[in-house]
């Protein structure tokens, strides 16, 4: 203001704003208290957490994807840390809630230098130089695997697996998993690439999680069209057609007039013929089974029932793509182009109730590079489990088989990385050495955690882990919950992929920055609606949607 002026208005009425360390503050405390919302679960000895929708439906889950998806976030800085979460599951399918944990004590650490007057670009700058160096560090320690590793694979797919509810099955469901996930990998560039898209999960809750089940093939959730089909087909031949069976309308308006019932009889003749004429069509070529993407005309149905032809109608089709992978048949659009060349083969397609429903098998297809598993459970709350069990499981099997490397899991690589950091941090002049020793700190909340989950004393594993890393030389070891003891993790078969780990690491320090330099909040006015919620940053951080969590 000069001279007694108005002051310029810049902002409207309502909006509220944060400045300096009080933004920074409040930013941190509510990164942290997502971080703590989670902690809990790490591990195989974590706890679930029960979740509570405005509808009263339930979730129990020890997922941190889930569980961030689930609770109703307001606090924008809390929402960039589930982002985190989301981006992780995607990219790797678990280390969800190790990279939120990682996340909230990175920024922890931070706001003990910011009380020491470090600034927060020094500080995002030193966790910059860190994180390059841990996956430096990371690269030169991982251990190679193969995709006839299957011991290793499936020691992975139950470390993905370890501390659900259906870890009681974890060895037959990990075999599963990495037979699956073997099955759809295919070599490209002398790479192999794995598509979990290839791999369909049907739940159907009513039976134990022991008759979970691997398909050869598809799990179509559909029943035959017509009674007379037959039920089961033998040596299959398949034809897969992306259009209607029934009449057509015509492209334009048109009247036919019908002066006389033998007009009438010879139109409906007509239309008899055709559709019986794309039913031969499919039988000319050899088909006995057809998978139709659209329509199938009753009329068509009453013909191909009398051929014995097993048909289903409006398959979806992300499901006509994965029959093509499995069956090596090709997508035909038009039925006049059908040929003998474009049917799939299968040992076997047969209709059987699961549960209360009629569903399709598609078994023992010649190609067999899409195939299914059927998730079975007491209830859906256990299905529903066991299928993000499966999940990550899946997700972790195929990035170790994509990128051939792992890591010891169980806080040895956390601890072994934590020492080396500090080492590096004395190579560093200036204040960012603060920041590298304060980013190596942060790394031991994962072993700190998992033994704090499993009731054992935190700072004793530590002691006892940072001993056996640093005078004993033993980098692979770390936490054997079940016994407390300090084992070589890949030896006690507590294995995770390459990826998980680095991805994690790199994540939880991104959005740690991008929270640290952040030192102004504009919140526009009514702030319920996509804002920052009034009295943003408080603890906790907006969490409405927690209902029954905690």
């Amino acid at each position: 203001m000069f001279g007694g002026q108005q002051p310029i208005l810049l902002l409207k009425e309502g909006t509220t704003r944060e400045r300096g360390s009080d933004a920074q503050k409040k930013n941190i405390a509510a990164a942290k208290a997502i971080a703590d919302a989670v902690r809990t679960t790490l591990g195989p000895k974590g706890m679930d957490k029960m979740l509570v929708d405005s509808l009263g439906d339930v979730v129990i889950t020890n997922d941190g994807a889930t569980i961030l998806s689930e609770i109703d976030i307001e606090h924008p800085a809390a929402k960039m840390v589930v982002e985190v979460a989301e981006s992780q599951d995607d990219e790797c399918g678990d280390g969800t809630t190790t990279v939120v944990v990682l996340a909230g004590e990175f920024l922890k650490q931070a706001e003990d230098l910011i009380e020491q007057n470090v600034h927060p670009s020094i500080i995002a700058k030193g966790f910059r130089m860190a994180a390059a160096e841990a996956g430096r560090l990371l690269e030169g320690s991982k251990i190679k695997i193969d995709i006839d590793d299957r011991e290793l694979l499936n020691d992975i797919a139950m470390t993905a697996m370890t501390g659900k509810s259906i870890e009681g099955n974890k060895t037959e469901l990990a075999n599963m998993v990495v037979t699956a996930v073997k099955q759809v990998a295919e070599k490209e560039d002398g790479n192999y690439v794995v598509d979990i898209d290839n791999i369909k999960v049907e739940k159907k809750a009513g039976a134990s999680v022991e008759r979970t089940e691997l398909i050869n093939g598809l799990i179509l959730d559909k029943e035959r069209l017509h009674q007379n089909m037959p039920k089961e087909v033998k040596k299959a031949k398949i034809a897969l057609i992306d259009s209607a069976i029934e009449i057509k309308d015509t492209e334009m308006d048109a009247e036919i007039e019908i002066t006389s019932p033998d007009q009438l009889q010879q139109f409906l003749d007509e239309e008899e013929k055709s559709i019986r004429n794309m039913v031969e069509a499919v039988e000319k070529v050899g088909a006995n089974v057809l998978l139709c993407q659209k329509g199938i005309d009753d009329l068509a149905q009453h013909y191909l029932a009398k051929k014995g032809i097993f048909a289903i109608r409006r398959v979806k089709k992300s499901d006509m793509k994965k029959l093509a992978k499995a069956t090596g048949a090709k997508i035909v659009t038009n039925l006049k182009d059908l040929e003998k060349s474009d049917l799939g083969k299968a040992g076997l397609v047969h209709e059987k109730m699961i549960g209360d429903d009629h569903m399709t098998f598609v078994e023992d297809a010649a190609k067999g590079k899409a195939v299914s598993l059927l998730l079975r459970g007491g209830t859906s709350h256990i299905v529903d489990e066991l299928d993000r069990a499966i999940h990550d499981a899946l997700k972790v099997v195929a990035v170790a088989i994509e990128d051939g490397a792992i890591l010891p899991g169980g806080g040895a690589t956390e601890i072994e990385l934590r020492n080396k950091l500090e080492d590096f941090a004395d190579t560093i002049e200036g204040r960012e050495q603060l920041a590298i020793r304060a980013y190596a700190s942060a790394l031991s909340i994962i072993p700190r955690t998992l033994a704090e989950n499993a009731g054992m004393d935190g700072i004793d594993i530590l002691m006892r882990l940072n001993a056996a890393h640093e005078k004993d030389g033993k980098h692979r070891h770390g936490i054997e919950i079940i016994s407390g003891d300090i084992v070589d993790m890949i030896e006690g078969k507590v294995i995770e992929p390459f990826r998980v780990k680095n991805q994690a690491i790199q994540a939880a320090t991104e959005v740690a920055n991008m929270i640290l330099r952040i030192d102004d909040v504009v919140a526009s006015k009514g702030g319920g609606e996509g804002g920052m919620p009034p009295g943003a940053g408080g603890m906790p951080p907006g969490m409405g949607g927690m209902g029954g969590m905690m």
